[in-house]
């Protein structure tokens, strides 16, 4: 069987996220179970670009608590308020957050110390009510653009259909 995780680190970031797309897609194809969802593609982003954390972050009290879904890397933290750090600010407000250095986010909560850099995608369901969060953290400051926010986005669109 060929490797079902890519790494792609060599490539151009935009061709990098056109082969993700198309593996995700087909690794997806038939699948309507969100969870099943959000755990192939934290392992395929994970692997693909090798960051520190990838992972989402679960709605499980709408409006008000995020808890810890399916993720590759160090322990995460296990539960977020909406409004706190990153990913509660994400959760609140509707939108990504693209944040190049992590220590000047006001209220930035440090699940994993080497964390630098990040980037929370807000991710919808069918009607358009929020599920979770995408959270992708870097060692490396600034390591997170325009183009991963609109490819993210889109990946996460899957979760609509």
């Amino acid at each position: 069987m060929a490797e079902v995780t890519l790494d792609l680190r060599a490539l151009p970031k935009e061709q990098a996220y056109a082969e993700l797309h198309q593996h995700i897609q087909a690794v997806l194809t038939g699948m309507d179970d969100p969870i099943a969802g959000m755990a192939t593609m934290s392992c395929l982003l994970h692997h693909a670009f090798g960051h520190l954390w990838t992972g989402f972050y679960r709605v499980v009290t709408p409006g008000k608590l995020l808890r810890v879904g399916p993720y590759q890397g160090t322990l995460g933290c296990l539960e977020i308020k909406f409004g706190r750090g990153v990913c509660g600010t994400a959760a609140e407000t509707g939108q990504t957050r693209v944040v190049p250095d992590v220590h000047a986010f006001p209220g930035h909560i440090a699940c994993d110390a080497r964390s630098a850099s990040e980037i929370v995608v807000p991710v919808f369901g069918k009607n358009r009510e929020l599920l979770a969060v995408l959270d992708i953290d870097s060692a490396h400051k600034a390591a997170f653009d325009e183009v991963d926010r609109r490819e993210l986005e889109a990946m996460v669109a899957w979760f609509q259909r």
